[in-house]
């Protein structure tokens, strides 16, 4: 599929000149070289929003002292005194979240917390299949028969406005921590932490709900007049959290990120290095400071790729409940366990999803109608719902239009939507809704459910509305390049650089850069089934060959291995071979000069 190429908007220059003669304050840039890597380096800042020195100073050593103060947040005061309340009169206090990795992991943070040094607390993880997302009457009929006074709800709760009020008739008070988007009309709860509240003067807006829990147990942490440094052993899960549920790695999320991932680098936790153990991640453990070293620096992606699939693996195919059993392991031998458990559920969940997959796909290519919509919508009765928000994924991959997934759970219609880079498909369902059971999410995800009787309707009513709002420029999948450069500028320094701007995330992705008139020294191989190796200089500069490695790009195989000049855009990486280390051009796609 053809990709869009845009290139960003270079950073004002008046600010980049600026910028680049601060960040070169100890003058030993005397290479013009190293006086460009500044320029390149001050751009890419100023397009992320960092003006000077002191802000880049900030970015590029995150310190956990520019954490906000978690009494910011509104309601803090009111959720930490009825904590206290309860854990005086010996009340017992249930942890609830939802089955996703977000969710399991602010679970296992708040409640390890609160274990710690209050025994009257339990936690609970509602069934994707028979209580659905969010708070469930059952949870609640659950959480009364075994005499539980308080609810923390975790990643969820902020719509649950009758589910509340009915926990609240039978002598149930609910705390909700939640980053979702509320309704005009909120819960009636003793407090609700959200960031996101309209009337929220809380400095940073985009926390992960395991982030919101974090912040509750820091609140927590200072009325108990505990140091801080008793929470760093908890910025894993938060770290976790941010990368599996892609919020926007930069003010505290960077700090909270940047800090989780180097304490799951150090020391992780039991379940952690249990489930890595089912990765190709190689670790030893040191006998002598019984601290773990892997083979290379675990990153977000790492947590994304490795981890995150795993922990929700299990909600998919067991029960939620599991992930967090194997989160607030104690001990080596238990967590792994778990993990193996785990692991066993995510083999299942992967064949799942293949098979739904290449199903979905044959029907697509079936029906002229859906191959043709904007949108795709497809539905089969007895596709297994764990999976069908990955199967989504797959098919915005293959054809690039805001989607939705549907299988058949008791008895309603049960669907999973993923969207295109800003195209907002919760709005469009949301204009769909009075066809609709219940439904939630946000810009990019949703999950619904709706009668068998609506879905056809609500079929017709979906696409008419992405029809409507989806411009030309949306529906083809594009490149965001930062930076048009010569391959020249390309040096030791430049990428010792660009790896400080790690951890790499939402709006703050790996710099791309772009590369024109380039030709293949004659190296060009195909590497597998579908990638491409290959060595390029550009066409009228005198410089030394760089290495390129174009994942899914063999298509170009012979287009370009005949001296035509083309262009590039391309991360730039490290290449270990034979132990040797060298930088590499990581291609994202290839633009053939016509």
């Amino acid at each position: 599929m053809e990709k869009r190429w845009v290139l960003k908007q270079k950073g004002e220059e008046r600010l980049v000149k600026q910028l680049a003669q601060d960040l070169m304050v100890d003058g030993s840039c005397t290479k013009q070289e190293d006086v460009q890597a500044y320029n390149i380096i001050a751009n890419l800042l100023v397009q992320r929003g960092i003006n000077n020195y002191d802000e880049a100073k900030k970015f590029f050593r995150p310190n956990l002292k520019d954490l906000h103060d978690p009494f910011l947040l509104k309601d803090m005061e009111e959720a930490v005194e009825r904590i206290f309340i309860a854990i005086k009169a010996g009340e017992r206090i249930l942890v609830y979240g939802d089955y996703d990795v977000d969710g399991t992991s602010a679970v296992a943070l708040v409640y390890s917390y609160l274990e710690s040094f209050y025994s009257g607390v339990d936690f609970y993880i509602p069934d994707r299949y028979t209580e659905g997302y969010g708070v469930s009457y059952k949870s609640i009929d659950w959480a009364f028969e075994n005499g539980f006074k308080l609810i923390i709800s975790l990643d969820c709760g902020i719509k649950a406005t009758e589910q509340i009020q009915y926990a609240s008739e039978k002598g149930i008070d609910f705390i909700i921590g939640d980053h979702h988007l509320p309704a005009e009309i909120m819960p009636e709860a003793s407090a609700i932490l959200n960031p996101k509240r309209e009337d929220s003067n809380y400095p940073y807006k985009e926390l992960s709900g395991c982030g919101v829990g974090f912040k509750l147990i820091h609140a927590l942490n200072i009325r108990r007049d505990q140091p801080f440094e008793r929470l760093i052993p908890y910025l894993d899960l938060v770290a976790i959290s941010i990368a599996a549920d892609v919020v926007p790695i930069t003010g505290e999320n960077r700090i909270l990120a940047f800090y989780g991932l180097r304490v799951i680098n150090k020391q992780p936790r039991p379940g952690l290095e249990a489930i890595l153990k089912y990765s190709k991640v190689v670790h030893i453990k040191d006998n002598e400071d019984s601290k773990i070293y892997f083979n290379r620096e675990l990153t977000i992606s790492d947590l994304v790729f490795l981890i995150g699939p795993r922990i929700n693996a299990a909600g998919r195919i067991e029960s939620g409940s599991n992930s967090v059993e194997l989160l607030i392991c104690k001990t080596l031998e238990e967590a792994e366990r778990i993990a193996e458990k785990i692991d066993i559920n995510n083999d299942e969940r992967r064949k799942l999803d293949i098979e739904a997959t290449e199903q979905a796909i044959l029907m697509l290519q079936n029906s002229s109608d859906i191959y043709s919509s904007k949108a795709t919508v497809v539905f089969k009765e007895d596709w297994h719902k764990g999976v069908i928000g990955i199967v989504a994924s797959r098919l915005i991959e293959k054809c690039y239009k805001p989607t939705i997934v549907f299988a058949k759970s008791n008895g309603l219609i049960t669907g999973s939507a993923r969207s295109i880079k800003d195209f907002d498909i919760y709005t469009a369902i949301e204009s769909c809704s009075h066809l609709l059971e219940h439904f939630g999410g946000h810009k990019y995800a949703a999950g619904l459910s709706l009668r068998e009787e609506n879905l056809e309707e609500f079929v017709r009513l979906f696409k008419e509305t992405v029809e409507k709002n989806m411009t030309e420029e949306q529906s083809s999948p594009e490149i965001e390049i930062d930076q048009v450069i010569p391959l020249s500028d390309i040096t030791p320094k430049l990428y010792r650089i660009l790896k400080q701007f790690a951890p790499f995330g939402q709006e703050n992705s790996t710099p791309i850069f772009q590369s024109n008139r380039v030709v293949d020294t004659g190296n060009t191989r195909p590497v597998g089934q579908k990638h491409l190796k290959l060595s390029v200089i550009h066409l009228d500069v005198r410089h030394l060959p760089f290495s390129c490695i174009g994942f899914g790009l063999s298509d170009y195989y012979n287009k370009i291995r005949h001296g035509e000049a083309f262009d590039i855009v391309y991360q730039i990486d490290e290449n270990q071979w034979n132990g040797r280390t060298s930088l590499q051009l990581n291609l994202k796609d290839i633009k053939l000069n016509n």
